[in-house]
């Protein structure tokens, strides 16, 4: 088994992400059942289109995307990519995971990710999901974690939830290098931005924003779409598709403009994306290039599909 020695620290803690990441959830089989091939395609798809960002959780099914991308980053130079995993899940195959954040629970869950990534540090650990468990991460969890930084086994330390309020008060209580907010500062909702994105400005804390599609909706909106892994509401699912005729009035895919949505706000430093094969890494980030005029952001406000208060790229 891997174990958790101390690699020389940098001189520096302050670690630089790349704008755009790859988030691996899909390659777990979170969706639907991906050939290992084409799952090792995808890795190396963001890593060589400069998502270099490699997001993923031993929560992913289970180990599995764990797994794969370690297959996938095995043969591939280290400077290419930062990893990014998580902690608070114990998992064991073939039997429901569970919520773990004390000290030993952190150092084990490392040691897994460690031989299913084939790593011996990290450039992010998150504590995932801690929203009911907050005082035990607070006193356990994370200051594991900046020990393990101290050391040099990990690069930054963050948190990720898709709750904003339980992260802002870990910004609040802790010492975090970053959080990864999913799908609540998107271009379809915004509730982060109350609480948790001034904070981390204020603080210095890089913002990450995943789950930038609501779980697919902004990806492709329509009856029966995936909004927070559950079909769309219909109100919701409204909202979807005027954002989508909103932008196509002005030339712009709705992916295009949900990508580059995050950026407007000075804390978010990197958006992750999930994907599930190479033609979705590449079609994605070529949106995320595609030219947004400011009218276009200009009458989403007028339609009050954004609110005057909310910044934009």
């Amino acid at each position: 088994m891997a174990r958790l020695e101390a690699v020389t620290p940098a001189d520096d803690r302050q670690i630089a992400l790349p704008r755009f990441g790859l988030g691996c959830a899909p390659i777990g089989d979170l969706y639907h059942e991906v050939d290992p091939d084409v799952a090792a395609a995808t890795v190396h798809a963001a890593v060589d289109c400069g998502a270099t960002l490699i997001d993923t959780a031993p929560l992913y099914g289970d180990g599995l995307s764990e797994r794969r991308v370690g297959r996938a980053l095995a043969t591939v130079d280290r400077s290419r990519f930062q990893l990014s995993t998580k902690v608070g899940w114990r998992i064991s195959e073939g039997a429901e995971p569970w919520h773990a954040f004390g000290r030993d629970d952190v150092l084990r869950s490392l040691e897994g990710s460690m031989e299913r990534l084939g790593v011996d540090r990290f450039d992010v650990v998150h504590v995932h999901d801690p929203e009911d468990h907050l005082d035990e991460a607070v006193r356990h969890a994370v200051p594991t974690l900046l020990r393990l930084r101290d050391e040099g086994v990990v690069g930054a330390v963050g948190a990720g939830m898709n709750h904003s309020a339980p992260l802002a008060e870990l910004v609040r209580r802790t010492d975090l290098d970053v959080v990864l907010i999913a799908g609540r500062y998107t271009l379809l909702e915004q509730p982060a931005l109350a609480d948790l994105l001034p904070l981390c400005a204020e603080r210095g804390v890089g913002v990450i924003a995943a789950g930038v599609f609501n779980s697919g909706l902004l990806a492709d909106p329509r009856p029966g779409a995936p909004y927070h892994y559950h079909p769309a509401p219909d109100a919701v699912l409204q909202r979807a598709l005027a954002l989508r005729d909103a932008c196509a009035r002005h030339g712009v895919p709705l992916r295009a403009a949900a990508q580059q949505f995050p950026f407007g706000h000075p804390a978010v430093v990197s958006v992750v994306v999930g994907a599930a094969s190479p033609q979705e890494v590449t079609g994605n980030l070529e949106l995320a290039g595609h030219p947004i005029p400011a009218t276009m952001w200009a009458e989403l406000r007028e339609a009050h599909l954004l609110d005057p208060a909310v910044p934009v790229p």
